[in-house]
């Protein structure tokens, strides 16, 4: 069995969440939350496509919710200790796992992101509900 990097996990939650990569890299391709992320993008695109004048808070909103569970899953993988990141990934590894800076990095990078989109997002909906979207 593959040793599981935390770093990368984290890495590929918050830059390619929303394609259930980092799923995909821990579970493999049988994962039906990955394949149920991956299918966020094309349901979105369909959405978009079919009701066509809807605001795109509303037809874009699986794609919405696929980028805020990577980048919540990628904090949740980046935080958690070693010792419980191997008891959980790398039973079977003979190495443990060591952390460094580069995750501390990508967490604070993904910290940032994840608010900046939950404030557009209620933005948005705020604007929406309050104007009729009347500023954008």
């Amino acid at each position: 069995m593959m040793h599981k990097n935390k770093t990368t996990a984290t890495l590929l939650a918050s830059t390619l969440g929303w394609t259930g990569a980092h799923r995909f890299y821990l579970r493999g391709r049988k994962d039906p939350a990955g394949w149920l992320l991956a299918a966020s993008f094309p349901l979105s695109l369909w959405l978009q496509h079919t009701y066509f004048g809807t605001p795109g808070l509303l037809t874009w909103s699986p794609m919405i919710a696929a980028a805020l569970t990577g980048l919540i899953s990628a904090l949740f993988s980046g935080l958690q200790s070693d010792e419980k990141w191997d008891a959980h990934y790398n039973t079977l590894s003979e190495h443990p796992s060591a952390s460094g800076w580069q995750l501390a990095l990508i967490l604070v990078l993904t910290a940032g992101l994840t608010a900046i989109l939950i404030l557009a997002i209620l933005a948005r909906a705020l604007d929406l509900m309050l104007t009729g979207g009347a500023y954008g």
